[in-house]
């Protein structure tokens, strides 16, 4: 018992020595980091404190040759004083806390410092960089200044080496081109003497008026023989040429008055007047842009010029095929229209053949009335043959359009005069057909003629009547007639047909029997079947004669089909 007591106080000692070399760790671990956090402080603090602000301001002091000028030091020199004495001092006692703090281990109050510390240097640096900047924009200006100048000049030759090589292009602008030049060359002089005062302020805005005058100057070097060229020659140029088109064009009497030419010839000549006053004085905003449309609107005239020439081409040739096609419609619906009443009482039509022509009427009428609109513009110049090309269009379509329900309704009445014609034609054949059948029954003497015969001759007789009925109709309802004419055809060939089997069949029973009869003497079969069929042929069992006679002949002659086949084909 006693040993185990001993075991556990033994594990107990070691579980909080371990404890608290665990602790020790983590303690010396976190102190640590924050040593290290404290050198970085440090090491951002003294690159605050080695920023060259002294050695810029030396610089300065050989340029405080004006009361501007020695302010803005004592400024930059008060500024750097206080971020030295004020700001660096308190980031110094913030540190020194934290050092204190990180011997005690009081790592709490470790992390609240170590983040003033670093907002404090954070504002310090910046304090020192804008300080650092504005210094050195002063100590940096001359070469930078010079630099930017040195880069005008060679600009500045360039532009006016252009204008002295080409000065007879600029006409009556050069003594407005040529003072400005001078007053660019008066800034080059006042740069110089700014520049000897160090009067850096004065500096930037002379700069800034250098390159602005170099930049217009340079436009207006480089567009002003051009906008010249355009003004006293080319639109010039370009409105002689408008006028003499259009003028050659009314005489051929086009129409033009929807381009409303004097007007806006006039108002761009205005136009062209204020932007050349505009040039004068080197103010060459939107000229260019100006004398660009106005040129684009002439240029577009001789597109509106040649667009009419290529329509009134187009007008006068679709107005020639439309006139033809219409006095044709016109022509052909009137007669319809005169012949209607009588078409009426030779066919049953439907209501929708009738509605269609006197749609047709309708439509006719108004396209012939707007024709006769299209054909007075032309006459009176009202309207431009661009527009008369799209109504003539338009009309020819309508024209087609109704051309083609025309056709709908003259199909349907051609179709109803085939049918009758057809008919009469189908009647002439139906009853040859059965003139034929009566003559080849009349021409074979059979004794006895068959009820079904007479039967469907008798049909065949009643269908042909009602044909004949049908056509003496009227109106003639063309839907009944093609049925009665179908009925009375399949009746004559039916007819037909049974007459040609009837006669071949009696003729090939009649020529088996006599065939047969030279057996008659050797075999009493034969005889007997015969006999038999002999009556059933005059009984008028015509198919019945010839089955049997052939059977009983087939006794003794086996290919009696054949033969007698052969001889009825001969």
């Amino acid at each position: 018992m006693e040993g185990q007591i001993l075991i556990i106080i033994t594990v107990i000692l070691i579980c909080i020595i371990i404890t608290a070399f665990c602790l020790h760790f983590i303690r010396k671990k976190e102190k640590n980091k924050f040593l290290n956090i404290a050198n970085d402080l440090e090491y951002s603090k003294n690159l605050i404190t080695g920023t060259p602000v002294l050695l810029e301001l030396s610089k300065i002091e050989p340029l405080l040759k004006n009361e501007m000028m020695e302010q803005k030091y004592n400024n930059w020199h008060d500024r750097f004083i206080f971020i030295k004495d004020q700001k660096i001092s308190k980031i110094e006692d913030i540190l020194i806390d934290l050092d204190t703090y990180i011997e005690q281990r009081d790592f709490k109050n470790c992390t609240f410092k170590v983040a003033k510390a670093e907002m404090e240097i954070y504002k310090a640096k910046i304090s020192a960089n804008h300080l650092l900047e504005e210094i050195k924009e002063i100590t940096y200006s001359e070469e930078k200044y010079r630099s930017i100048v040195i880069k005008l000049k060679s600009k500045y030759r360039q532009m006016n080496k252009e204008y002295q090589d080409h000065k007879n292009l600029y006409e009556e602008m050069q003594d407005e081109i040529e003072l400005q030049l001078e007053n660019i060359e008066k800034n080059f002089l006042d740069f110089e003497k700014v520049m000897e005062k160090n009067d850096y302020n004065e500096v930037v805005h002379i700069v800034k008026a250098l390159d602005t005058m170099i930049d217009h100057m340079s436009i207006v070097i480089k567009e002003t023989p051009d906008l010249l060229l355009m003004i006293k020659e080319l639109l010039p140029k370009r409105i002689k040429e408008i006028d003499s088109i259009a003028k050659a064009m009314t005489k051929d009497n086009y129409p033009l008055d929807y381009l409303n030419l004097d007007y806006n010839i006039e108002e761009s000549k205005k136009n062209i007047n204020k932007v050349f006053d505009k040039i004068k004085i080197l103010n060459l905003e939107d000229a260019m842009f100006e004398l660009k449309t106005i040129l684009e609107y002439f240029d577009s005239l001789f597109v509106d010029f040649e667009k009419e020439r290529l329509s009134r081409k187009v007008y006068e040739e679709m107005e020639r095929d439309f006139h033809k096609k219409l006095n044709k419609t016109n022509k052909v619906v009137e007669e319809i229209y005169n012949q209607l009443d009588d078409i009426k009482k030779m066919y049953d039509l439907n209501e929708s053949d009738i509605e269609i022509i006197h749609e047709v009427k309708k439509t006719l009428v108004v396209i012939n009335d707007d024709y006769k609109n299209l054909v007075g513009k032309v006459g009176s110049s009202s309207s431009p043959y661009s527009i008369l090309h799209k109504e003539i269009e338009d009309l020819t379509y309508r024209l087609k359009m109704m051309e083609e329900e025309l056709d709908i309704a003259l199909k349907s009445l051609g179709n109803m005069h085939d049918d009758e014609e057809r008919a009469r034609e189908q009647l002439e054949e139906i009853e040859t057909f059965l003139t034929k059948s009566k003559e080849k029954m009349r021409s074979y003497k059979l004794p006895v003629i068959t009820d079904n015969y007479f039967v469907e001759l008798q049909e065949a007789n009643d269908a042909i009547k009602e044909v004949i009925k049908e056509l003496e109709r009227k109106p003639i309802v063309i839907k009944t007639l093609n049925t009665r004419v179908d009925t009375a055809r399949d009746l004559v060939l039916k007819l037909y047909n049974t007459t040609n089997e009837m006669v071949k069949t009696a003729i090939l029973a009649e020529k088996s029997i006599v065939y047969g009869n030279r057996y008659r003497p050797y075999y009493d079969t034969i005889e007997e079947g015969l006999d038999e069929a002999t009556e059933y042929y005059f009984k008028g069992q015509y198919q019945k004669s010839l089955d049997k006679v052939l059977k009983t002949c087939a006794l003794v002659d086996k290919n009696i089909y054949k033969k007698m086949f052969s001889i009825y084909d001969k």
